[in-house]
């Protein structure tokens, strides 16, 4: 599979990169910008499926486990039946606290409570009293009624109104990871409620969505009917179809990243909130795995209208980050040596660096995870998996020297003023997704003790990562050669066009049906409601930005970008600089 993919390119781009200075990018593009785009792609050109891939072929795939080897395909119980799976006979381990008390550094935990916002900016359905945003409204209370269920719920993804599986599961997923691995953190920023209330939400809304074993609907809302909108969620006016993937009309990837979202949101539930909460999302986690590796083919391909949105790549990236938080989920090795084994060899591209973390490529995120074991717990790993797991940790290495910018094996993708950069569309997801798991990498050897790196016989320490992993989140809050803050509402230099449909219409007596509203996507004003904690789409290569509501390349907020961004701000905003000891 291709190593990253976005919303898809526009053709004057190579243009924009030609013309010699920032002024010129913003007069040229802005001619352009002037005509009436409906539709903003979430593909990247380069990113088509292929039916031959080993992602895409079901021929080349792996069975769950070999020959000889316990299934963990039992049949699903009754929901609430049964308490954790009958396939571990341990209890769901809890994340270990840590003991020191944890110190606030202020200004990443400023940052992350602007980043909260967002969540709640993003919420659509019925909201509860004393909902803090107030140009929100409850939104989309119809929606599942064509399929006779109540799919009301969940998060619009961006500056639209659709609701996507697949970046909505992956947005869950980092929520719950960074929640796991920086609860210390979390709490000694007084935001840990909200990041658990965010994620809830979303877990809330995918469980409604999972009816039974073999169905799950993974979309509410045409994208092509709702781009051609822009309205208030609160007045919405068109219809929103329900689409479900089933064995007939199979979906890997959104089974298996909403899989992975469930056995992780599980973990951050046990034994802390509401144990009985925990037990329903892993039972949900099992049965959307089995769904997703009994059933393999791409969405992409069942669904072909989704290429033009969110088009996958593979699906083999998600199989083994579902069946890696299912592992810690329930401390079943079988999950581990699925993904150590056959589907390891087929599907986790060892050896492969720089590769781009993001809602479509999981694999950078499960070299990492799976690292964790071979750093903290060494002694812990059965010799059935050891071979494969030296092979994550190896690959997770690569991983980091590629990202340092005067290592040996430095990739060269990033701008002049140190951002790492991939695409021009949504750029700013690679930089802000590699530098959450450059921190977990750095904490992990921080937490080992005595932990290094070494990349072509030149040593870094955790502490030359964790600096390089700041330096990303200090370019993306406004050390960059625009001073621009591209978190909105954060520092006095932010966007003030944001491609967002609630933010830019004034809340008033007036409705502005489908039509009327593009007067504001137009409007030069600046926005009436501020989308507080979006994180817009960031700079070109050049480092350039135009802050234009019609730019959804560069300024349109998106949830999964927030997501990363609290994940390694809560990193980054207080000390002890570790991840709580073991969480399996």
């Amino acid at each position: 599979m291709s190593n990253y993919k976005g919303r898809k390119g526009c053709s004057w781009y190579a243009f924009c990169l030609s013309v010699a200075g920032f002024a010129a990018v913003a007069v040229v593009t802005a001619i352009f910008f002037s005509r009436a785009r409906l539709q903003h792609n979430k593909q990247n050109n380069h990113s088509n499926p292929t039916t031959d891939s080993p992602s895409n072929n079901p021929s080349n795939a792996a069975p769950l486990v070999p020959s000889g080897q316990p299934s963990i395909l039992t049949p699903p119980a009754p929901a609430g039946a049964r308490p954790f799976p009958s396939s571990s006979s341990k209890q769901p381990p809890v994340a270990a606290p840590l003991s020191s008390p944890a110190v606030p550094v202020s200004k990443y935990a400023e940052a992350l409570k602007v980043t909260m916002n967002f969540f709640d900016i993003q919420k659509s359905g019925r909201l509860p009293t004393g909902f803090p945003i107030s140009w929100r409204g409850n939104s989309a209370l119809d929606d599942g009624s064509d399929a006779g269920l109540d799919l009301t719920g969940g998060l619009y993804d961006a500056g639209d109104h659709v609701k996507f599986g697949l970046p909505m599961a992956f947005t869950a997923t980092i929520l719950a990871w960074g929640i796991l691995e920086y609860n210390i953190q979390y709490k000694a920023t007084q935001q840990l409620d909200s990041a658990k209330d965010a994620l809830k939400w979303i877990t809330d809304y995918l469980i409604k969505a999972h009816p039974s074993s073999d169905e799950f609907f993974f979309q509410v809302g045409d994208p092509v009917v709702d781009h051609a909108c822009w309205e208030r969620a609160e007045n919405i006016d068109i219809s929103r179809p329900s689409y479900s993937l089933d064995p007939s009309r199979p979906g890997t990837e959104v089974a298996a990243e909403t899989a992975a979202a469930m056995a992780a949101a599980s973990l951050v539930f046990h034994n802390t909130d509401d144990p009985s909460y925990s037990q329903t999302l892993l039972l949900h986690a099992e049965e959307l795995f089995a769904l997703a590796n009994n059933h393999r083919a791409s969405y992409s391909l069942s669904f072909p209208s989704v290429q033009q949105f969110y088009n996958s790549t593979g699906y083999g990236d998600e199989l083994l980050w579902a069946a890696t938080w299912l592992y810690y989920a329930t401390n079943n090795e079988t999950y581990l040596y699925y993904a150590t084994s056959q589907n390891g060899q087929i599907f986790a591209e060892w050896g492969q660096a720089p590769a781009w973390f993001s809602w479509d490529n999981k694999l950078p995120g499960v070299h990492v995870l799976l690292s964790r074991n071979q750093v903290l717990n060494p002694a812990q790993t059965t010799s059935l998996a050891t071979a494969g797991l030296q092979k994550y940790k190896s690959t997770a290495d690569d991983l980091m020297c590629a990202f340092l910018p005067d290592s040996p094996t430095a990739t060269s993708q990033r701008t002049a003023g140190g951002m790492l950069w991939v695409t021009q569309w949504n750029s700013i997801q690679h930089a802000v997704n590699s530098a959450f798991i450059i921190l977990l990498y750095s904490d992990y050897l921080s937490t080992a003790a005595g932990g290094r790196l070494s990349c072509s016989g030149k040593n870094y320490d955790p502490q030359q990562l964790r600096e390089f992993a700041a330096s990303q989140a200090d370019y993306i809050l406004g050390n960059n050669p625009m001073k621009m803050s591209y978190l909105v509402g954060y520092g006095s230099n932010f966007p003030k066009q944001v491609h967002h449909r609630g933010a830019s219409i004034p809340m008033n007596s007036q409705i502005y049906a489908c039509k009327q509203g593009f007067m504001w996507l137009y409007s030069p004003s600046p926005d009436p409601n501020v989308a507080t904690g979006g994180l817009v789409g960031g700079p070109f290569q050049n480092d350039s930005f135009i802050d234009y509501r019609d730019n959804p390349m560069q300024n349109e907020p998106t949830t999964y970008n927030s997501a990363a961004l609290a994940s390694l701000l809560a990193g980054l905003s207080s000390q002890p600089y570790s991840v709580v000891p073991a969480f399996t």
